[in-house]
């Protein structure tokens, strides 16, 4: 699982479309906390755009029903992403998730 963040990379940087968005595949799945992978990067380190994407594929992928679970209600989702926060995920922008997705 965690080369597929280096095979997206690879994959964007030799892309004349992609490649503005390299970086940003390759840190998707760094953790708040220095946690993450691949480089370890933590807090304000990690790219915006990385820090927001994650919140919001953990919340797709959470509610959403795969082939092997079905979806949690969204009610759940926001207490894992609180869980979360400040480990995995910036807690400022969990917070500013949670107000957007709770207007809905």
């Amino acid at each position: 699982m965690k080369e597929q963040a280096r095979i997206g990379h690879g994959l964007a940087s030799r892309s004349k479309e992609l490649f503005h968005v390299a970086e940003l595949v390759l840190h998707h799945h760094e953790f708040w906390n220095g946690k993450g992978y691949t480089a370890g990067l933590e807090g304000e380190q990690i790219p915006l755009e990385c820090r927001i994407f994650s919140i919001m594929d953990a919340y797709d992928a959470m509610t959403n029903t795969r082939p092997y679970r079905k979806g949690m209600s969204k009610k759940r989702a926001i207490k894992e992403l609180r869980k979360c926060s400040g480990t995995q995920f910036e807690p400022r922008l969990v917070d500013e998730f949670i107000r957007f997705v709770g207007s809905k």
